[in-house]
């Protein structure tokens, strides 16, 4: 069976009745999942459910996008098992629905990846907020995970059902949890396959409910907590290293070494209690996070001894060297962390 369309709808209009009629004739079947309408919207979600026989789920209460595309993924993993996958397409008109059948047979193709339908920014008439939010979310996602995402805040995309426990275990609620399923699947080593899409934004994008301020904060707070939280951890454990290395331990190897574990073992007890308990939000109450963390983080010590102590000889202060090595490791910890660590779904 070919993948189910869903669609997250927040008081939509008259937009998501043509997309309904139309992606019925393409033989798709449709799930749209309202979530929380207002009650002028009522003949809207009537129309298309009697008219076009399309699924409708109901959230009594607005609960965001991300908890909207979670329950349609739940209604289809249910009711059509047999569907090869989903694909999230909006409800305000910016998806043709040749693209969003593009999306569907790419998917099909590729099982084993996460498919993006991908606009290009480059083209005229981008309105401004949109072209800054997605260069700044796809050079956040770049710094935290390594890799390029042209289209970072796509609502376009194709999810094999593979995927499927995965994508309902991804925190976020509202519009946060799109990023945080790329981040995720990016940081699993889940391919990414972008299909080229129209781009589309009537009346300057006026029908989005996205706020370009509050729900950008939301979409970044996650990478900003760990970015702080390591932060914070690097002071502490660059001021003891170059206090223990100066004054306590000495320069040699064995020196740095001590020093390096001495402010190592202060700075990874209060990182591991700002990821698990504010960065990551883990409920779990046992030893399991604890004894990967402190592997990962007895790790770091021998890798950072060991790039100090080869780069010493440099003509460069041994704490600007102690500095390069960790901030190159920095990015490493955190895709670790947040696979292997504190990975919910596990």
């Amino acid at each position: 069976m070919k993948p189910v369309v869903i669609i997250p709808a927040f008081n939509p209009d008259e937009k998501l009745i043509k997309l309904v009629e139309q992606l019925t004739k393409m033989e798709f079947q449709i799930i749209v999942v309202n979530d929380g309408s207002g009650q002028e919207c009522r003949r809207i979600f009537d129309m298309i459910k009697a008219k076009y026989q399309c699924d409708l789920c109901n959230h009594s209460e607005n609960m965001g996008k991300g908890a909207a595309i979670k329950t349609g993924i739940q209604y289809a993993d249910i009711n059509y098992p047999e569907c090869s996958g989903y694909v999230t397409a909006d409800a305000d008109g910016q998806h043709l629905p040749e693209d969003i059948l593009r999306v569907a047979n790419s998917l099909e193709m590729n099982p084993d990846s996460l498919i993006l339908g991908t606009r290009d920014f480059r083209k005229n008439g981008i309105p401004l907020k949109s072209f800054l939010g997605n260069r700044i979310t796809s050079l956040v996602y770049f710094l935290s995970t390594g890799k390029k995402c042209i289209d970072t805040q796509t609502g376009l995309r194709g999810i094999s059902r593979k995927f499927t426990e995965l994508s309902l275990s991804v925190s976020g609620d509202k519009y946060e949890y799109e990023m945080n399923l790329l981040l995720t699947m990016g940081h699993m080593g889940i391919l990414f396959i972008e299909v080229p899409i129209a781009v589309i934004y009537l009346e300057e994008n006026k029908s989005s409910h996205f706020n370009p301020v509050k729900d950008s904060i939301i979409i970044y707070l996650n990478i900003f907590k760990y970015s702080f939280s390591s932060f914070l951890s690097a002071i502490i454990d660059i001021s003891l290293f170059t206090v223990f290395v100066n004054l306590v331990f000495g320069s040699g190897h064995i020196g740095i070494l001590e020093a390096t574990a001495a402010a190592r073992l202060v700075a990874g007890g209060v990182n591991f209690l700002l990821n698990k308990h504010w960065v990551f939000q883990s409920k779990k109450h046992n030893w399991e996070e604890t004894l990967k963390y402190f592997t990962l983080f007895g790790f770091q010590i021998l890798v950072s001894w060991l790039l100090v102590t080869s780069l010493k000889h440099l003509p460069v202060n041994i704490t600007l060297i102690k500095i390069f090595v960790d901030v190159t490791l920095f990015f490493i910890s955190f895709q670790i962390q947040k696979t292997f660590v504190f990975n919910k779904k596990n």
